[in-house]
């Protein structure tokens, strides 16, 4: 009796409930995602999450999350560990990445897979490192406060200038999740320089997006972060090519853990890199 091969999966869009398992998937591993993520995910395109069934048990997943005319997201690239090797995924992968349509396409790869990426057309722009440790308190900083509604619009302006599209669906769940802190920060003439979020996640909280004006900016929300983290371990992704963001964790005491590429298929849209003290997940970008 031969076991089952592509040929037997059957890939098909994946609902809310079927990511669950996806979930727990990335869980094991080590990817610590967020406790109420899967609701802001499909908020940003309820079309664009793909799972492979074998014999109706599901096996396989890939994400591919469409922003807009010109951008696309790839993430959640796995396959059972029991099960791995028999092509299930690149089946799955190949599926997916046609939801995209003629989009630039970016993901953040592990290090594992990123030559399977640029055989698909992925190239590199930048690493992104995970940092993470228990951020001490210090004094609550000025000009930083808990988000209210009337900053949405301000928040979401100021996204769109720090990400390669605009994405105010995914926003809006995001920053009123359940868990989830938004704090902005604002200089002294009112305008917006800057907002973070926490959110609590499997292993640790996890900060995500932090973006910023200056890296005391960043700071003083950071520590504002920190201060609700209520002395439990937080993680935060940082763009390699951001020398202040690295300067920042490490000088608070964080540690690396592991590394990711964030890679490309195309050209994106110019966005303020130097803003990016944190990306918002490595699943959607």
């Amino acid at each position: 009796m031969t076991s089952p091969g592509p040929a037997d999966l059957v890939v098909s869009q994946a609902s809310l409930d079927d990511w669950k398992v996806v979930g727990g998937w990335a869980a094991d591993e080590g990817w610590n995602p967020g406790l109420s993520d899967t609701a802001s995910f499909f908020a940003q395109d309820p079309e664009g999450f793909f799972i492979g069934r074998i014999g109706g048990e599901p096996v396989s997943a890939v994400s591919v999350v469409n922003y807009g005319a010109d951008y696309a997201f790839l993430g959640f690239y796995l396959v059972r560990p029991d099960l791995r090797g028999r092509g299930y995924g690149i089946t799955t992968w190949k599926t997916a990445l046609a939801h995209a349509g003629g989009r630039t396409v970016g993901l953040d790869g592990v290090v594992a897979q990123q030559d399977n990426y640029r055989q698909s057309g992925f190239e590199l722009a930048y690493r992104t490192v995970r940092f993470g440790g228990v951020v001490p308190l210090g004094e609550t900083p000025s000009g930083v406060r808990a988000a209210e509604a009337a900053d949405l619009a301000a928040i979401t302006a100021y996204d769109s200038a720090c990400y390669p599209a605009d994405r105010p669906a995914f926003l809006e769940r995001w920053l009123t999740g359940p868990g989830h802190r938004t704090f902005v920060r604002r200089a002294a003439d009112g305008h917006l320089s800057g907002y973070g979020v926490l959110r609590p996640a499997r292993d640790s909280l996890r900060v995500g997006p932090l973006f910023a004006d200056t890296a005391d900016d960043a700071r003083a929300l950071f520590s504002a972060l920190a201060a609700h983290a209520d002395g439990r371990e937080v993680a935060v992704d940082v763009p390699e090519t951001n020398a202040p963001a690295i300067a920042l964790v490490e000088g608070l005491g964080l540690a690396p853990s592991f590394e990711t590429a964030r890679m490309y298929t195309g050209p994106v849209r110019p966005f303020a890199q130097e803003r990016v003290y944190g990306v918002t997940t490595l699943e959607l970008g």
